[in-house]
Parts: structure tokens; sequence; C-alpha cells
């Protein structure tokens, strides 16, 4: 993923675009075009542009068209992600409970753990009850299988593998009275949950650093709040939607549009989308090509 944002930053800038990293933006004017930021690598500035569109989330959106005057692009309830993300990495992939299955394979495409639909209802049950589930449903991917080079020179050679997991039905509002113990619960929980179909903890093939800590990195709802600007936590910029026109004045759109023609909404929050398709980067290139 690291190799296609440089092409794409690469063909952006042969084309006369210029690209500004660690800035945070400020505000949007949809009537001049105006874009607002503060730091990153230009510091402060504004630029104005005939179309502006737009990655983050509709209501970080809203937010920035407030900070210039503007009406909203749509009013939602709030937002609301209900997954813990945990990174970690491991001296070698852990075997499994069932041994029939080789480790390399479970792991190389999505790996569901205690996704059976009576064990979705009973964490479902718990989490609106304000509990955070013994034993949270989660998902895992295994991106070093396929592409050695997330990892370094020297790990990549080795077994050492990575592994990125999703436990779910941990929505934002049991993280919210405390952050830091909620997600300390809910990190044992989930590993507890993967444990559950492992012939080994986990615990035993998690890697250490040069301090002797375990290299396992965890984001509640909240910390992708506040770190990357998805409202709630929530992945997918917003509550998921039918990919197809349910309103008056949709029918024949891109789905990206909004109630400014100027701007375009370019990210998962989009009608057609998620953020990992790209379709709502392609939809919003076609509409202004059009």
């Amino acid at each position: 993923m690291g190799a296609l944002t440089d092409s794409l930053a690469a063909s952006a800038v042969s084309a006369g675009a210029t690209v500004i990293t660690g800035a945070d933006v400020q505000s949007v004017d949809p009537g001049s075009g105006e874009v607002a930021w503060e730091g990153g690598s230009a510091g402060r500035g504004r630029a104005t542009g005939a179309a502006l569109v737009v990655g983050c989330a509709p209501a970080v959106l809203n937010r920035l068209l407030a900070a210039a005057g503007a009406d909203p692009v749509e009013t939602e309830a709030d937002v609301e992600g209900a997954q813990l993300k945990v990174n970690l990495l491991l001296t070698r992939l852990p075997r499994l409970r069932d041994t029939s299955v080789d480790p390399a394979a479970a792991f190389a495409g999505t790996f569901h753990v205690n996704e059976g639909y009576a064990q979705l209802e009973q964490a479902y049950a718990a989490a609106a009850a304000g509990r955070i589930p013994d034993l949270p449903p989660c998902e895992i991917y295994c991106h070093t299988l396929s592409d050695r080079s997330i990892l370094g020179p020297d790990l990549a050679v080795g077994d050492t593998q990575t592994l990125t997991l999703f436990g779910l039905h941990l929505p934002a509002r049991l993280f919210r009275e405390d952050n830091e113990t909620a997600t300390k619960t809910a990190l044992e929980a989930t590993l507890r949950s993967l444990d559950s179909v492992l012939a080994e903890p986990i615990s035993d093939v998690v890697a250490r650093d040069a301090g002797g800590n375990p290299c396992i990195e965890v984001k509640s709802p909240l910390d992708l709040e506040r770190s990357v600007g998805l409202p709630g936590g929530n992945i997918f910029h917003r509550s998921l939607q039918w990919p197809w026109a349910e309103r008056d004045g949709e029918v024949g759109t891109w789905g990206v549009e909004t109630a400014y023609p100027n701007v375009l909404l370019a990210g998962a929050g989009a009608r057609r989308g998620g953020g990992v398709s790209g379709i709502p980067g392609h939809n919003a290139a076609r509409a202004l090509l059009g």
C-alpha cells in the first residue's frame, strides 16, 4: 500500500500538484473554494480550487464547513464505530487447535473467530447492555504472508509475521468513561477470543522489542477518532448505506455529490464506497471529468 501511495503521489506531482503532508485542515469554504490549513510541511497556508475533493468523513467535512460559516452537507445521527484495532508482530504463525489446517492457509485470507450466529448475538447483547463481551468476535489478516516488504529486511528473511486484528461488537460508548481501562479489558478479551482457536497462547509467539515489551499496538474507537479523524472510530466514516439511489436527485449521479456543486466526497462516506475499494475516488474523478 505504501508503494501504491508513492506512485499516486509521484503521478500527481508530475502533473503539477503540490503535496502537503502533516497539515491539519482548519476550514473549507465552498463559496470561494478556499481551504485553509496549519502545520505540516508547509506551515500554514490557503489554497483555492474550482473543485474540492474531500477524503475525510462527512461529519468532519461538516465541521470544516462550519468553521467557514457554511451549512453542513447533510445531517446524521452520531456516528459510532464498534471495533478494537490490534496490530501484532509475531515471531511465527501460531499453531491451530484444528491440526488438519495449515496455519499458513488459515491466515492467508480473512480469518474469522467466534463469529457464529449465536456468538454474534451474545456479543451484541453484552455490548448493548454496556459490557465488553467475554469473547468478542474478531477478524484477522496476515498481510506479510503475501507481501514481505511490509517487514524490514532483517525480519523479512525469517518467520516473522504481522497480524492485524479487529475485535468486533466493541462500540465507542464502552470506552468513553475510561478509555485506558476499557481498552486494556477489551484487548484481554479479544486475545482470549483468539486463543480459543489456537493450540498455544498468542502471547507465546508475540515478538518483543528492545525493552522486552510485547510488540502489540491497540487502538480503541476513541483512539481512532483522535488520531485519524474517524467519527466515533467508525472505519467506514459513517453508517453503511445501500449503494443505489435512495433520495430524489441521486438518480444518475456518481454518489459523491454533496449539497455544494464544487465539493465532492472521495472517501468511504460516499454513496458507493468503502475506503479500500477506491471506488469513491474513482467516482469523484469521473464526476469532475464529466
